[in-house]
């Protein structure tokens, strides 16, 4: 256990050693702290001043497209980058199984999503709660949720989508190593997701409801029990299951049977 632990010691140097990834944090929390400041000084006043959670919401809608990106760059790196460095031959003659490498390499890029997102919620929240106004003049909450539960739990299904999002990415860059291709899709279908679940209405085509695109936004459920159609949260949770353990079992079988002698 210790080894391994050392393994993903070794991973997270990687990433943390690289200007990139503090770049990375430095706008993440840059830009999560500007924005309610931002509408506190080009406000009218203090009555058109956003409610806390309201402004907190606004800037997860705007600051997570960036953490899902920083993520899915790190993410497509992360496999692609050893055989473009050319150090995957010096990894694997280590007393390491290619199964803990490649489990190493995921765990490194979960425990970075956990970081980017709590800088986006510490940073987010903290200047939401110094700019914005305690009551706010917008309503802030859906049905039965109070703003704060609405807020963490609409955070909660960015971060589910991210996740398939990253995962998504560390297959093609396990599978292609080629992190470019990578980034390349994963942020096309981040981006396209919405226009596919429109074009491949579930309530029109039976078995668009099994396709990954109609079920990623989890948010749908926050007010209402029944999702995109008429699915369930179970239903939608089942679906994005199956995808999520075909993109790593993809990646573990390449990644196990890949040829690295030449």
């Amino acid at each position: 256990m210790s080894n391994f632990t050392a393994l993903i010691h070794n991973e997270n140097i990687k990433i943390y050693s690289r200007v990139r990834t503090w770049i990375m944090l430095i706008i993440l929390a840059v830009f999560s702290a500007f924005l309610p400041a931002m509408m506190y000084y080009t406000a009218g006043g203090s009555s058109s001043l956003m409610g806390t959670w309201d402004s907190f919401q606004m800037v997860v809608s705007v600051v997570f497209f960036l953490n899902t990106i920083f993520i899915v760059v790190v993410a497509a790196d992360s496999v692609a980058g050893e055989f473009t460095w050319g150090t995957i031959k010096m990894l694997l003659i280590r007393p390491w199984s290619r199964s803990q490498i490649l489990l190493s390499k995921y765990i490194s890029i979960v425990l970075f999503s956990f970081l980017c997102t709590a800088v986006l919620i510490v940073f987010g929240l903290a200047s939401s709660l110094i700019f914005a106004s305690p009551t706010g003049n917008m309503p802030s909450s859906i049905a039965a949720w109070s703003p704060a539960e609405y807020s963490f739990m609409d955070l909660l299904c960015r971060y589910i989508t991210l996740f398939l999002t990253v995962t998504l990415a560390f297959m093609i860059s396990t599978v292609f190593r080629a992190s470019g291709l990578a980034i390349g899709l994963s942020m096309f279908i981040m981006f396209a997701q919405g226009i596919f679940a429109a074009l491949l209405n579930p309530d029109v085509f039976e078995w668009a409801k099994y396709l990954i695109f109609t079920h990623m936004d989890l948010s749908v459920y926050l007010g209402s029990d029944i999702g995109p159609g008429g699915a369930t949260l179970g239903f939608s949770i089942a679906v994005l299951a199956a995808y999520y353990i075909v993109f790593l079992a993809v990646s573990w079988f390449v990644f196990r049977k890949r040829d690295v002698a030449g």
